[in-house]
């Protein structure tokens, strides 16, 4: 059997969640060598739920071995993929950043952390991203 790489993925749920999807999808075929792990938090960053979510999700980045950012139109909006960025960096996960238009504005936060990017959302380019992280 061959090794399944652990990717946690962070994106935009509100606008995004359809290529997170498509990375289920593709992870659900046998012949994709990445294995990815869904905890989405549907809630304010600044919820009082926030804190019980932060310290699972943090358990979840630990335990990857890759942190994919889904970069959609709205995330370097995001306080929530902000967090999970600066949380991925302080744990010394492996980044691959992935636009789903290369025009779309990266956030902040994954600037200068030495992040693989993938310039468009397909299994190729994305594969290729994670490989070279």
């Amino acid at each position: 059997m061959a090794y399944k790489k652990k990717v946690f993925v962070s994106y935009d749920y509100d606008n995004d969640k359809h290529y997170k999807n498509l990375l289920l999808a593709w992870d659900a075929n046998k012949l994709f060598d990445f294995s990815i792990h869904d905890h989405s938090a549907d809630v304010s960053i600044n919820s009082t739920n926030a804190t019980a979510i932060k310290s699972v999700l943090s358990r979840y980045i630990n335990e990857a071995t890759y942190f994919l950012v889904i970069v959609g139109a709205k995330t370097h909006k995001s306080a929530w993929v902000k967090w999970e960025i600066e949380k991925a960096v302080e744990l010394k996960k492996r980044i691959v950043a992935v636009k789903t238009d290369r025009e779309n504005t990266s956030p902040d936060a994954l600037l200068g952390v030495g992040a693989s990017w993938a310039m468009s959302f397909t299994y190729d380019a994305i594969t290729k991203a994670i490989d070279n992280a």
